[in-house]
């Protein structure tokens, strides 16, 4: 090796780390950490890399856009060689072109809004996601309802950058289909009761609500629905699999469909391990099986861009294009990622890494048997 390029003292290599991890938002960013500092743990029990730890500098950005950007200049600034964060859009966007602008990589785990990857142009952008970006979550949901014969689409979305970009997106998917909503209501983070907008939705012959909300108003959606005794189904992307939606609405969640890249059943061996070793460590269940399996394997991901790095200079430009290039194939739990990211493509989760969820008995399981014994085969990256 090249004595430039020799490390001093295997000083651990240290990894960024931001997200929710107190506030409203900390049921899925706690899980989002908890995923990372798992495959940290075991990364770390063999070797790290090149010998080097790895060593976590974790930022809470409480779903607070202002400190989402105060905490990630604070990891720029600690010299960490990239970062793995952000669980809400509206944060995410106030903070990329902080990342994009040193010449950091960020990878992505939990953001869904579409927006975040498309920011940049693809060959030049050093934001990179593991998670099913809702242009995704969107139609594939549309694509089932509408088979089911719900295509009279009432759109509830919260006043957030996510609220805003998953509507944009639903309503891009219905026209696709050539439908349009027959009914969209937009509504403040924080609202108690949406009756009134329901029964206006009602009126307007909806036979189905489609909600695209990040916390506790999604309940308050199903909640009210019962309140007025109006039996149309609630379909969303994966945040009605949150606690917020589930513990909040208990009865009135049940039946709700819901886009999952990843439900907590022992289906293959990688994916036994993973539950058991969360479980393990954490004392109890996953609160938010997506947002911990998501990070676990964006987590193993960014590992494997360092072994691409074969001097061990670990510069944003070195893993950007470790990042793209042909790296070793990782058996994750979400998925497959043979070749996940490219120049021209910075979304390693595709459509047929999906699959629809539903709410029984306050859990989320497989709403198709089909559905279930496919997940026993770890889906691979569709190249475009």
């Amino acid at each position: 090796m090249p004595a430039h390029a020799q490390v001093v003292d295997n000083a651990p290599v240290r990894i960024g780390v931001v997200g929710p991890f107190t506030g409203p938002s900390a049921d899925f960013g706690v899980p989002m950490l908890n995923g990372i500092k798992l495959a940290v743990a075991e990364i770390n029990a063999v070797g790290g890399y090149l010998g080097r730890p790895l060593e976590l500098v974790i930022k809470d950005d409480h779903a607070n856009p202002d400190q989402g950007r105060k905490v990630s200049q604070e990891l720029l600034n600690e010299k960490v060689v990239a970062t793995i964060g952000f669980c809400n859009t509206g944060v995410a966007l106030k903070s990329i072109d902080l990342f994009q602008n040193a010449k950091s990589p960020l990878v992505v785990p939990c953001t869904t809004g579409t927006a975040v990857t498309a920011k940049y142009p693809a060959a030049d952008s050093y934001i990179f996601r593991v998670q099913g970006r809702d242009a995704i979550q969107a139609p594939f949901l549309v694509d089932d309802i509408v088979k089911r014969g719900w295509n009279r689409v009432a759109i509830f979305a919260d006043k957030t950058s996510y609220g805003e970009g998953g509507q944009a997106d639903v309503v891009a998917a219905l026209a696709a289909k050539n439908l349009k909503p027959v009914y969209v209501a937009r509504f403040e983070l924080g609202v108690k009761d949406l009756t009134t907008e329901l029964a206006a939705a009602r009126h307007a012959g909806a036979n189905v609500v489609f909600s695209y909300a990040v916390g506790p108003e999604n309940a308050v959606i199903a909640n009210s629905k019962k309140a007025l005794g109006w039996k149309v189904p609630q379909v969303g992307p994966w945040t009605l699999s949150f606690p917020h939606f589930l513990e909040g609405a208990k009865e009135a969640a049940e039946g709700a469909l819901t886009v999952q890249t990843f439900i907590a059943e022992p289906s293959n061996e990688r994916r036994a391990s993973f539950l058991s070793s969360y479980t393990r460590e954490y004392h109890g269940k996953v609160a938010v099986p997506m947002a911990a399996a998501n990070a676990y394997d964006a987590t193993y991901l960014l590992m494997y861009s360092f072994f691409g790095v074969r001097d061990g200079n670990l510069s944003g430009k070195a893993i950007k294009e470790s990042l793209e290039g042909k790296m070793k194939t990782y058996y994750g739990v979400v998925a497959t990622y043979d070749k996940p990211f490219s120049k021209e493509d910075k979304d390693a989760v595709t459509p047929n890494m999906l699959v629809i969820g539903v709410v029984k008995n306050g859990a989320v399981t497989f709403a198709y048997p089909e559905d279930a014994k496919r997940n026993l085969f770890v889906q691979r990256k569709q190249q475009e």
